[in-house]
């Protein structure tokens, strides 16, 4: 499971994340920033974190919590 942090003040709202994103995690907007609504479907490739021109996405992995 992943995280995924939009810095939405560096964000430009150009969408190539959204674009690249083989899973189409984000749902985008022209002129906004994307919005990672099927964050489930992430599989941490980080496409969207190397691809940003404005650096303003971080993918985190989720360590799952022991029950």
């Amino acid at each position: 499971m992943f995280r995924i942090f939009i810095h939405s003040k560096w964000c430009k709202g150009c969408g190539i994340c959204a674009d690249f994103c083989p899973k189409k995690v984000f749902d985008f907007t022209m002129g906004s920033a994307p919005v990672p609504v099927r964050v489930e479907s992430c599989i941490g490739c980080r496409k969207c974190e190397l691809i940003c021109p404005d650096l303003a996405i971080k993918v985190d992995k989720v360590e799952a919590e022991l029950k």
